[in-house]
C-alpha cells in the first residue's frame, strides 16, 4: 500500500475535459438527448446502475484513477457531489456530444469546451476555499489534466453538416480543430496546468454508427473516415510537440488510441473479446441510444 500512497500523492487530483468518452454524468443535468442515465448503461459498473457514463462499465479515465491509487472518482462537476472536500481529488467537466468546436456542443445542447474552461476557473476558486490557496495551488500544479475530444466534431457535426463539409475539406477542418486545441492547452497552462494527457481520435470509420450511416451497407470500416482520423492525429501530435517546446515546464502526452482500437476491431479474439462491431449499450439501427459516437468505443472495450 505504501507504493499506492506515494503514487496517490504524486497525482493529487484528476481534471477531465471533453466529450462522451470521458463524461461521467454531467449530461444527466442538461436538457439534451445525449444521456446515459438508464439501462443497459452501467450494467457492469459498481452497483450495476447507470451513472451517466456512456459505457457498460468503467471509462478509461476511471481505470487511470484506479491505477494512480484513487479510491473514489472525481465527480461530474454538475452533480450534487461536486462540492467542498470532494473537489480536492479533481472534477470532471466533460459533456457528451461536445468537441473542440463550440458549435458541435451548441448543436447538441452539450457543454462547449470554452464553457468547460470557465467551470474549471470556478472550480479553482472552490478548491482554494476548501483547502486554502497554498494547498490549492499545489493540487492544481501536480494534478493530471485529461483532454478527450474531436470524435463528435467529425461524426456528429462535420460529416452530417453539408454547410460545414462544403466550407472545409476534412484536412482543413482538422487544422481548425487543432488550432482550438492549441489555444485551449495554452489557456489551461496559463491557469496552472503542467501535466496534460490528450487522447488521439479512435478509428472513427469503425464505429458501428459510422459503418451504418456512411458505410453504404458494407460491413467493414469506412476507410476514408479512418484516414481523416489519422490525418487529425498527425496534426495533434505535431501541435503537442510544439506546445511542449513553447511552454516551460509543460509535460504533455498524446495517448495514441487509434492503433490498439483498430487492431481490436480487426481481430477481437486476439484480445479476449467476442464482439467488436456492436455498441455495448446501443439499440436501434445505429447501435446507440441518444448518443452515437464514443459509446461505441468505450462500450466495446
Amino acid at each position: 500500500m505504501g507504493m499506492l500512497k506515494t503514487r496517490r500523492l504524486s497525482v493529487p487530483a484528476i481534471l477531465t475535459f471533453g466529450d462522451s468518452a470521458v463524461d461521467v454524468g454531467n449530461n444527466d443535468y442538461l436538457p439534451t438527448i445525449f444521456k446515459a442515465n438508464f439501462p443497459p448503461y452501467g450494467r457492469d459498473f459498481v452497483n450495476h446502475k447507470a451513472t451517466g457514463r456512456f459505457c457498460n462499465g468503467k471509462l478509461a479515465t476511471d481505470i487511470t484513477a484506479d491505477t494512480l491509487g484513487f479510491t473514489t472518482y472525481p465527480p461530474a462537476y454538475f452533480s450534487p457531489h461536486a462540492s467542498g472536500k470532494n473537489l480536492l481529488i479533481g472534477a470532471n467537466f466533460a459533456s457528451a456530444a461536445s468537441g473542440f468546436d463550440d458549435k458541435t456542443a451548441i448543436l447538441n445542447h452539450a457543454i462547449p469546451l470554452s464553457q468547460q474552461l470557465q467551470y474549471y476557473k470556478e472550480y479553482q476558486a472552490k478548491v482554494a476555499k476548501a483547502a486554502g490557496s497554498k494547498k490549492a495551488t499545489s493540487i492544481l500544479k501536480d494534478a493530471l489534466y485529461i483532454v478527450s475530444a474531436g470524435s463528435s466534431d467529425f461524426v456528429q457535426n462535420y460529416y452530417v453538416n453539408p454547410l460545414l463539409n462544403k466550407q472545409y475539406t476534412p484536412d482543413q477542418y482538422s487544422s481548425y480543430l487543432v488550432g482550438i486545441f492549441s489555444t485551449f492547452i495554452k489557456d489551461l497552462y496559463g491557469l496552472g496546468a503542467r501535466r496534460i494527457g490528450v487522447t488521439s481520435l479512435p478509428p472513427l470509420g469503425c464505429l458501428p454508427a459510422t459503418v451504418t450511416l456512411f458505410g453504404f451497407h458494407k460491413s467493414g470500416c469506412v476507410s476514408r473516415i479512418n484516414n481523416d482520423a489519422q490525418g487529425f492525429n498527425k496534426k495533434i501530435n505535431s501541435a503537442a510537440n510544439n506546445l511542449q517546446k513553447q511552454l516551460p515546464g509543460l509535460k504533455i502526452a498524446v495517448f495514441d488510441i487509434f492503433k490498439p482500437l483498430y487492431d481490436l476491431v480487426r481481430a477481437p479474439s486476439n484480445y479476449g473479446f467476442v464482439e467488436a462491431r456492436k455498441g455495448c449499450c446501443g439499440t436501434g439501427t445505429v447501435e446507440t441510444t441518444g448518443i452515437f459516437v464514443q459509446s461505441q468505443v468505450s462500450g466495446n472495450l
